[in-house]
């Protein structure tokens, strides 16, 4: 096997960790927030830009590449990794979300799933042994098992259901799956059921995985709901497997996911929120739309070192939106993009130092946008 998880250190504070993640095209130091290239591209990024940033991984889609350009093409061009001129790892979903996202346009069945295109209206049909297939033509590093996203709130008998057929469709994935050159996660289920989340967790872990993803969380329920369920999967989980946790980006929940065991994390808030003229810095979230930037000529953040921040004012960068300027969405998106993964980095130094706790306070402390949530017991 060319994929192997290293725990190199537990930070005797908190108990949070870093690991080493080794695969094909590189290793990987964990916790670590994963860029999202939904379609073979971080929008509005070059792949330099982003590798320049000190991204160690991306995500991309397999239900958007399946419909367009079509795996098959991209098998054709040499993998994804050379479609898209990536050359370090690569993590792809394995379209479940999406097609479960699609409610009316989708009808579940045991083999799979028959949805209609977003794009055209064509239909489709996925099954778990059609999911990995997919995603061995892209040749991802890391793929992840096709499964059942239930929605929030779901009734217990759905979500029951809803995670007994996700550990269903995993034994498959296992099945169909023979590339030793990529890793297949697979994803817990169960809602915010703490037995039913419990259970999936045993199910995904008796099939046997390199890696597991926490699946079903921040698609609408409270943090204090979701930290609890991580609460609840961290001992359960085994220690010497990364751990997952899709769809999920805002700096405080990067905070609170490491603490609770989490390495791996991916969302499209920081480039989703950029193309809205949201910016991140660490001590909250800025609108540069709002007119009291109009003559602010200071950096986006004082203390941030990126690229915008060194060389531009709030001032120009709203002038940039305002005009719908391409230069703008880009700026924007690359210090989002930055300030999460510098976040990660300074993430990873304070449970080096032993120190996370403190961290965690300062980073309280000095965020005016976040306030912690204390879970009980």
């Amino acid at each position: 096997m060319m994929f192997e998880y290293e725990v190199k250190k537990i930070c005797a504070q908190s108990g949070a960790r870093i690991g080493l993640l080794h695969t094909p095209h590189g290793d990987i130091e964990t916790p670590v927030f994963m860029p999202v290239g939904t379609q073979a591209t971080v929008k509005s990024m070059s792949p330099e830009e982003v590798s320049e940033l000190g991204a160690q991984i991306i995500l991309s889609n397999t239900y958007h590449l399946y419909l367009r350009p079509g795996s098959d093409l991209i098998k054709k061009a040499g993998g994804l990794h050379k479609f898209m001129n990536w050359h370090k790892p690569i993590l792809t979903d394995s379209g479940g979300f999406q097609v479960f996202s699609l409610s009316g346009f989708r009808k579940i069945r045991e083999d799979g799933v028959e949805f209609q295109s977003h794009i055209d209206g064509s239909r489709h049909f996925l099954s778990p042994e059609k999911a990995v297939q997919i995603q061995n033509d892209l040749g991802s590093d890391i793929m992840m098992a096709f499964d059942e996203c239930a929605p929030w709130p779901s009734e217990y008998e759905y979500v029951r259901d809803s995670a007994d057929r996700t550990a269903r469709w995993a034994a498959r994935c296992k099945e169909a799956h023979k590339n030793d050159n990529q890793a297949l996660f697979g994803i817990i289920q169960g809602g915010t059921y703490d037995d039913l989340r419990i259970r999936s967790a045993k199910d995904i872990i008796d099939i046997g995985f390199p890696g597991y993803a926490i699946g079903g969380l921040s698609v609408g329920e409270t943090k204090d709901l979701m930290y609890h369920t991580l609460d609840l999967l961290n001992p359960v989980l085994p220690k010497d497997k990364p751990r997952y946790l899709m769809g999920v980006g805002s700096p405080d929940c990067l905070v609170e996911g490491v603490l609770r065991g989490v390495d791996m994390f991916d969302c499209v808030l920081p480039t989703r929120t950029a193309r809205t003229g949201t910016l991140f810095t660490m001590t909250g979230k800025i609108n540069i739309l709002n007119a009291k930037y109009i003559e602010d000529f200071s950096p986006v953040d004082e203390n941030c070192g990126c690229y915008l921040c060194r060389n531009y004012s709030r001032a120009y960068l709203r002038h940039l939106f305002k005009a719908r300027e391409i230069l703008g969405v880009r700026l924007a998106t690359y210090h989002n993009l930055y300030t999460l993964l510098k976040l990660m980095d300074t993430i990873k130094e304070a449970i080096k130092c032993d120190r996370y706790l403190d961290f965690i306070t300062e980073f309280y402390a000095n965020n005016e946008e976040y306030s912690r949530i204390v879970i009980a017991n």
